[in-house]
């Protein structure tokens, strides 16, 4: 069997992808997409589980002719994994150059995170706070 390479994909030609049918697949913390934002429809999978998503490399889950396409906070954590599936017999996968930050600047579907402003330009609220309370 012949390994393909994963491409670099910009962000644009990656949503590209997606819009056309192609499986999005975010590697990022759980932390990563809180602070940062989440893309609505991705599945995410943790880095080290593939098998949890993908299936075995013997019995694969999804068909290895899907074209799928990684994101997470760069493509140094997302080249890896494209690497991975690449290497498991999948024959169609991309990873967004400049991960998840090129996704939400290119106007991509994003969810705001914590770490986010809103368009008011104001640190959003995490919630109500207790009042500090100093010792006597």
């Amino acid at each position: 069997m012949t390994q393909h390479q994963p491409l670099l994909t910009p962000a644009t030609d990656a949503g590209a992808r997606v819009a056309a049918g192609a499986f999005l697949v975010d590697v990022r913390s759980e932390g990563g997409r809180a602070t940062a934002g989440a893309i609505p429809g991705a599945t995410i999978t943790d880095r080290d589980d593939l098998d949890a998503i993908f299936g075995s490399v013997a019995a694969p889950a999804i068909s290895l002719d899907t074209p799928v396409v990684v994101v997470c906070g760069s493509e140094r954590g997302s080249g890896p994994v494209a690497e991975a599936l690449a290497a498991r017999g999948y024959t169609n996968v991309s990873h967004v150059e400049g991960g998840f930050p090129a996704w939400r600047d290119a106007g991509l579907p994003a969810e705001p995170g914590a770490g986010e402003e809103d368009p008011a330009g104001e640190a959003p609220s995490s919630g109500p706070h207790e009042p500090v309370r100093q010792r006597a």
